[in-house]
């Protein structure tokens, strides 16, 4: 038998391969580091263009944004005086219902109060008459009217139209009133002014009585000189927010109303509001007077555009009348 030839592992043929492949290894290396900068240079290069161009784009949108800005801001105006145009269209609506949405309730109280004020007119002329013949007794007791309206409140209120009838045509005669009516009551224990919205002419006062100081009024009337908050052209808003907050069992309060119109949808409803809110004190008396001073701007337009001057005229002679008040319709030679 053959003996088996003993096999070399490591023979001189498997140390050549060996060294052949880490050869190529080493190879690789060298060819891949000696390729690395051009590869670099060239994505840096690459790079360079993609900022530049990402720069082009940003300046272009920012200078979008600034045009878009200004349209924006221009939008804006443009939305506010929409918005003021919605709002006059709005008072303008209002006032056009108050014209045309006078219900026969309305119609039939009217018509009462207009028979009564001609009854009473009929009693006063025959009152007179018979007054002109006879001397008067003297007065047993002192008279706390003047010009027929009480003055023996502690406490006065004053509820003013400022929509722009009244100010662009009655407001000199406004403060010519609200001065009179202040120098008739020389000393009370509060003052407060709104308007016909219930809006205070003093915010630091909303809800509390401004002390009467020679001071205070002079500031009244300097603020009513410009005071224009909006207003609806309706006094019922004012009269209930000034009678909810301010009625007291314990206060004499009288209440002043200056306006020219009402375009609220009834009068029946705002009297038995009122009737409910200013209750009668145990002697039958309301504790809050309420009188009202009417300006006949309305009476200067066309007949058929005079009919809220006519309710409010109507509204007030029954209010006051149902609340111990005075209505003072003026003329047009007071505007």
């Amino acid at each position: 038998m053959k003996k088996r030839r003993n096999i070399e592992i490591f023979s001189l043929s498997f140390l050549d391969c060996v060294c052949c492949g880490f050869g190529a290894l080493i190879l690789l290396l060298v060819l891949s580091k000696t390729a690395e900068p051009i590869i670099f240079e060239e994505y840096s290069k690459n790079l360079d263009k993609v900022v530049a161009k990402l720069q082009e784009k940003l300046f272009e949108l920012r200078g979008e944004t600034h045009i878009l800005n200004r349209e924006l801001v221009s939008k804006k105006e443009q939305i506010a005086l929409e918005l003021e145009k919605i709002a006059r269209l709005q008072g303008d609506l209002t006032s056009i219902k108050g014209k045309f949405s006078a219900s026969r309730d309305d119609a039939a109280l009217q018509n009462k109060i207009e028979g009564q004020l001609t009854s009473a007119k009929q009693d006063l002329t025959e009152e007179m008459r018979r007054l002109q013949e006879q001397e008067l007794p003297p007065r047993s007791e002192p008279d706390t009217t003047v010009g027929g309206i009480p003055i023996d409140s502690e406490y006065i209120i004053f509820i003013i139209d400022t929509s722009g009838s009244m100010f662009n045509h009655g407001w000199g005669a406004v403060q010519q009133k609200l001065t009179e009516v202040l120098d008739v009551y020389p000393k009370v224990k509060g003052i407060q002014v709104m308007n016909d919205m219930g809006e205070y002419m003093f915010k630091q006062y909303t809800g509390e009585w401004i002390p009467d100081t020679p001071a205070r009024r002079k500031a009244v009337l300097k603020r009513l000189r410009k005071w224009q908050p909006f207003s609806n052209s309706s006094p019922v808003e004012g009269i209930t927010a000034a009678i909810r907050t301010f009625y007291s069992k314990n206060k004499k309060i009288s209440l002043y109303v200056f306006g020219d119109e009402f375009t609220g949808p009834s009068i029946e409803s705002v009297l038995r509001e009122v009737n409910r809110i200013n209750k009668k004190d145990k002697r039958g008396k309301r504790r809050v007077r309420i009188h009202a001073v009417g300006f006949p701007i309305q009476f200067s337009r066309p007949e058929k555009e005079q009919i809220t001057g006519v309710r409010f005229a109507t509204l007030m002679r029954a209010l006051c009348e149902q609340n111990g008040g005075t209505f003072i319709g003026l003329n047009s030679h007071t505007l």
